[in-house]
């Protein structure tokens, strides 16, 4: 029975293939202990034969999951179950935050749980209690499939790892070889809190494939190319340290005559967009139904369930280049024409007249003194504030997604085509879409050069990489 436990229940965190049948048998061992399988598994309840558990069967327990999760806390010791990255996730959030529930997490050699598995889908056995009845099997390796399942494996295991981080737990890590061992194994129940200990273990199950590898595969030599494939050390990660952007509803237009609906990224064509809209309805542009709250948002999309939702992307370049000169030499952002003065010693123009006679030096020095600055302020490595106004496009965009499912991106160079065809998804025939020929005070051509493009990419390299921008040179070309 338990001792003075914390816990009310346990989890074992687990794959196919990771000894996680073995594990369970081991912790049936000890009394006050009971692990009741694969309790959320989508196929089955517990076990693929069992019919019930705490008097739910499987419909009852796909309709009421959490009450199952309940029913744990509330056997007699301590109980728990096994769960995959592929079973019921409704479960998960509240078992991973909740600090009476022990975390016990088993992990195997991805390569070893991957030749594993596919022996068993080859053999169809999954378990083995008697040698004589052991199927055993050659399988091919599959390098991209192999990837694959290593990938999966990782990104629950972060996943597993970051809700235990920001709920500030741990759990108790055991591997598949350490099942085995009496002191681990007896360790695990000290940190659980019970008091029973056992001193042998199971004769239940038996290693079902204890052959090298190269005996287990058809073609052991693809094994190499299959971990060649992977990036062990995630070493081609593009670290991301920009905040978040809540999505910006307010900013939200939709059209009062047409389920069509625009989330704005500043800085890209909004106004000429908004026009374009009116033209739908027939109306000014302030007609646009806006100022969206969550509440009236959420009652927009319940009631226009076949809606088209899109936004607009800018090169990040030609992006950052108006905002420089919008925002920090026209605009008001003082802290931020500060960092660039200070950084590039220079003295930026303070209104348009100055602006007109901006001496081109200044004006490409002064850019590149911005990408500076976005690249530093993106990175967290500046005292101001990330604003949306400069923000990547990629950010602001995880940010729209969470309120508003996007049907369309559409590239700015592309708005005349892409914007009536909408119409045919919608059922209506839409206006053309008018490109503007207006011309800015300053001209990123004028100063446009390698080291520019290198500093974009330095401030944007997520926008370039992750919405597959090409060089502004080229995409000026379209």
């Amino acid at each position: 029975m338990p001792s003075a436990t914390r816990f009310t229940y346990f989890v074992v965190l687990a794959e196919m293939r990771t000894g996680s049948n073995l594990l369970e048998s081991c912790l049936n061992e000890f009394d006050g202990l009971s692990c009741h399988g694969e309790t959320f598994n989508p196929h089955f309840i517990s076990y693929p034969k069992a019919e019930t558990l705490f008097g739910y069967d499987k419909a009852a327990r796909d309709d009421a999951p959490l009450t199952v999760l309940g029913c744990f806390a509330q056997q007699d010791g301590l109980a728990g179950f096994r769960y995959f990255h592929d079973h019921d996730p409704r479960v998960l959030d509240a078992f991973m935050r909740d600090p009476s529930c022990a975390k016990i997490i088993l992990t195997r050699n991805p390569l070893e749980s991957y030749v594993s598995l596919k022996i068993a889908q080859s053999t169809q056995q999954w378990r083995l209690g008697d040698v004589t009845q052991r199927k055993a099997a050659q399988v091919v390796f599959d390098p991209a499939e192999f990837e694959d399942h290593v990938r999966t494996l990782q990104e629950f295991q972060c996943q597993l790892q970051h809700l235990l981080q920001t709920t500030g737990q741990t759990a108790f890590y055991i591997a598949y070889e350490d099942i085995k061992e009496l002191d681990v194994l007896n360790g695990l129940a000290q940190w659980l809190g019970i008091a029973a200990r056992i001193d042998a273990l199971p004769r239940k199950f038996k290693r079902q494939n204890p052959e090298a590898l190269d005996e287990k595969l058809r073609n052991p030599e693809a094994v190499s190319e299959g971990i060649a494939r992977l990036d062990r050390f995630n070493l081609t990660r593009s670290p991301s340290f920009e905040p978040p952007h809540p999505p910006i509803l307010w900013a939200y237009r939709a059209c009062r005559s047409l389920p069509l609906a625009y989330a704005p990224i500043p800085g890209c064509s909004e106004r000429a967009i908004f026009k374009w809209m009116a033209q739908i309805d027939g109306a000014d542009t302030d007609a646009l139904l806006s100022n969206f709250t969550k509440e009236a948002w959420r009652d927009w999309q319940r009631s226009n369930g076949q809606r088209m939702a899109f936004t607009v992307l800018r090169h990040p370049l030609k992006r950052a280049h108006d905002v420089f000169v919008d925002q920090v030499i026209l605009g008001n952002r003082v802290n931020v024409r500060a960092f660039i003065e200070r950084v590039r010693g220079l003295e930026l123009p303070n209104d348009k007249a100055q602006l007109a006679q901006m001496d081109i030096d200044v004006h490409r020095r002064g850019f590149l003194g911005f990408l500076q600055f976005v690249q530093a302020n993106l990175n967290g490595q500046t005292a101001l504030q990330t604003r949306a106004i400069w923000a990547s496009q990629s950010r602001l965009i995880e940010g729209i997604v969470t309120q508003c499912p996007l049907h369309r991106l559409i590239r700015e160079e592309h708005l005349s085509e892409e914007l009536p065809a909408m119409g045919s998804a919608l059922g209506r025939s839409l206006p053309a879409f008018e490109v503007s020929q207006s011309r800015g005070p300053l001209e990123l051509a004028a100063i446009y050069d390698t080291e520019v493009e290198r500093a974009g990419r330095a401030a944007y390299g997520r926008d370039y990489e992750m919405l597959g921008f090409e060089d502004y040179a080229k995409s000026a070309q379209h």
